[in-house]
């Protein structure tokens, strides 16, 4: 079954349940014990725990759909919430005000510990289920999905509050005040998650056809992996695992074992019609004209009637903006002839010669100079309605993959021709100079503003500014962000999100983040 249409079932019947009571008969409800008897079991518990990903539209908020838009990238020194950014909650995260009552930071864990339930219970029950028509491939495949779904979701959760409670295996029957166990440490934490990753490279198949485009894959495990391994500073496994990804240096066009390589065109990433491309190696799936399936962040990054601007003046700004002239944010850090300024991650847009910039669907004037708009999730099929964009998120995708390889290469060993053939591929893409002569922290640095510029908006700058060093060896977000007026930046206190107050009072176990 295809995982969108197994969430419009959940969804079309959540609504229905909402609108109309049921006489119940408690004996017509399917049991757990009852319900995993069959294929289309296995498969449907997997898809399941997709719903992170997958879930869509208006009234949605999951990590990749707006939440660690409004969340994190508002976090940093990026993108700052405009005027028409009400929510009191978001305001107050995207200045460091948030709290270990805050609602987002409560949605942050409760949803992905919900995806790791649902992972759980698959990788529990899969293995039960005896249908002929389950095979022994498929009953591999769909654990490897549900392990690297864990894995991931995981790896989202040490980053954002560091060790977490590390649950295995579905407790079903255990109660809210049963439920007490404590924090594992981070290293714990990785560990496990990298024996996720590593056993779902075995399980999982290199690619798919039909419905099944769009699934977790052998490649997508080994991608996520290396990053796992950056992360941590694991430089030299780094850049092994990521060229089982890339193939062998030079890391040339067509060079990878799983087909992935570079579109040649940068806009085509986040096309719809390129969607699940050579480009893309794992994807929050999206698709348009379907209940609750769409791409929330477009209406808030696009062309729209709350525009999604990126620093500019204070009265031509919506959503999404610095909200001042000081810095224009980052679209002035790229250099005039790169191609991923106007052509993917951003548009400007005049008509006639009045010196007036046009940018709504409706093509009225906003007064003032050609103002950036981020761009990167607006669908041109879906004027109407915004929020059913059907443009994917990319969770990684090959230009990151290498980049990731260039940046392990050059901390392990410096910028070797490895690193340099890594790194220049997504510059040559771009339309920059290629680069040589640089000395370790040059490379750093350069590769740091061209990583930044690559993946704007794909949910990475605040990872990255928690994870990345200067040539001193100091984590650069306090700097970063003082640098754009954030001045209440604490570190270490903002390396990590408050554990929710809400699960400290259910779970008495639980310790608070220093500073918090």
């Amino acid at each position: 079954m295809n995982i969108l249409k197994y969430f419009s079932l959940l969804i079309a019947l959540a609504v229905l349940s909402s609108c109309a009571k049921l006489k119940e008969d408690p004996g017509a409800f399917i049991t757990a014990a009852e319900y995993y008897k069959t294929k289309a079991d296995a498969v449907n518990a997997v898809n399941a725990a997709y719903f992170l990903l997958n879930s869509g539209g208006p009234s949605v908020q999951t990590p990749y759909n707006t939440l660690f838009a409004t969340g994190m990238d508002f976090m940093s020194d990026d993108i700052d919430p405009g005027p028409g950014a009400t929510n009191a909650d978001v305001r107050s995260q995207a200045v460091l005000n948030h709290s270990s009552t805050g609602l987002r930071v409560l949605q942050l864990w409760q949803q992905h510990y919900a995806g790791i339930k649902k992972a759980n219970v698959a990788i529990d029950k899969v293995p039960e289920i005896e249908d002929a028509a389950l095979t022994d491939a498929l009953k591999k495949r769909l654990i490897g999905e549900a392990k690297l779904l864990r894995a991931l979701y995981y790896f989202n959760l040490v980053r954002l509050f560091g060790g977490v409670p590390l649950i295995l295996h579905d407790q079903p029957g255990v109660t809210i005040s049963d439920f007490q166990i404590a924090r594992n440490t981070v290293a714990e934490v990785y560990v496990q998650i990298e024996k996720d990753f590593t056993e779902a490279a075995l399980a999982l198949p290199d690619s798919y056809t039909g419905v099944d485009i769009g699934r977790a894959t052998a490649g997508a495990a080994k991608s996520l992996l290396s990053k796992v391994y950056l992360t941590q500073g694991k430089w030299t496994e780094a850049v092994a695992k990521a060229e089982e990804v890339t193939g062998a240096f030079p890391y040339a066009s067509g060079s990878s074992p799983y087909r992935y390589d570079l579109f040649a065109d940068y806009a085509q990433v986040f096309l719809p019609a390129y969607k699940n491309g050579k480009e893309h190696i794992f994807s929050a799936q999206f698709k348009s004209n379907s209940l609750s399936q769409g791409n929330n962040q477009a209406p808030r990054g696009a062309r729209s009637g709350v525009p999604g601007m990126v620093g500019s003046y204070t009265d031509q700004v919506r959503f999404y903006t610095q909200g001042t002239d000081k810095f224009f944010s980052i679209y002035k850090l790229y250099e005039a002839n790169d191609k991923r300024k106007k052509n993917g991650s951003f548009v400007t847009r005049f008509l006639g010669t009045d010196g007036k910039w046009y940018g709504d669907l409706n093509d009225k004037s906003i007064p003032g100079d050609s103002i950036p708009y981020l761009n990167k999730y607006w669908d041109p099929n879906q004027s109407s309605n915004l929020s059913e964009s059907a443009a994917n998120v990319p969770v990684i995708r090959y230009s990151e993959v290498l980049l990731n390889l260039a940046e392990a290469e050059n901390e392990a060993n410096g910028p070797t021709a490895k690193a340099y053939a890594a790194y220049n591929r997504v510059r040559e893409r771009a339309g920059l100079t290629l680069l040589a002569g640089l000395n370790k922290a040059q490379f750093r640095e350069a590769l740091y503003l061209d990583r930044r510029l690559e993946l704007v908006w794909e949910n990475q700058r605040w990872f990255d500014l928690i994870r990345e060093k200067d040539a001193s060896g100091k984590i650069i977000l306090e700097d970063a962000l003082r640098k754009v007026g954030k001045v209440n930046v604490s570190v270490p206190k903002h390396l990590l999100f408050p554990i929710p107050q809400q699960e400290i009072d259910l779970n008495t176990k639980l310790i608070q983040n220093p500073g918090w």
